[in-house]
């Protein structure tokens, strides 16, 4: 997670699914998001892909004694572009999600300096969590920020290869 989260318009991209904490039974309770086709083509531009087909969630959320903890996954079928052939191709995405939101009041000081690992919760904002922000940002997480179309290799040819070499070419135009 990236940290504390303020809900305001700006704030809450095209994905916005809205949970009152206040409705999470003490069993618990299970939230399915689903992205609709503008949300899809919304997120594909803000993430800088071809296209997201279907992207959904399955969150558990469980009351804590000073917020909600969400476990969960999201899933997407998506069209990268591959950083080797520039060629568009298919992939999916599935992330695991596990976080932790709390009321301001309940937010822990900053942690110890040699505790390297702590991950403050998100805060819940005017009693709610944001659902569709949680599998935006997940999904953002579980991008390849290197997409290779399966297959393809970037093919490096080394330039102290003599035959390769760009100095080769020059020496046999010079006659040597």
């Amino acid at each position: 997670m990236t940290g504390t989260r303020t809900m305001t318009p700006d704030a809450v991209g095209p994905l916005s699914r809205l949970i009152d904490v206040g409705s999470v039974p003490p069993g618990g309770k299970h939230v399915h998001v689903h992205a609709t086709a503008d949300e899809c083509r919304a997120l594909a531009k803000d993430f800088g892909l071809e296209g997201i087909h279907a992207l959904a969630a399955d969150f558990t959320l469980t009351s804590t004694a000073k917020g909600v903890h969400v476990v969960g996954v999201v899933k997407a079928s998506i069209t990268q572009t591959c950083v080797a052939s520039l060629e568009p191709f298919d992939s999916s995405v599935d992330e695991a999600v596990e976080v932790d939101f709390a009321k301001p009041s309940g937010m822990p000081a900053e942690p110890p300096t040699e505790m390297h690992e702590y991950e403050p919760p998100d805060e819940i904002v005017n009693g709610k969590i944001d659902l569709g922000a949680v599998a935006a940002e997940f999904l953002a997480l579980g991008l390849d920020p290197y997409p290779r179309k399966p297959g393809v290799d970037f093919d490096f040819k080394d330039p102290a290869d003599a035959e390769m070499s760009p100095f080769s070419a020059l020496g046999k135009l010079k006659g040597g």
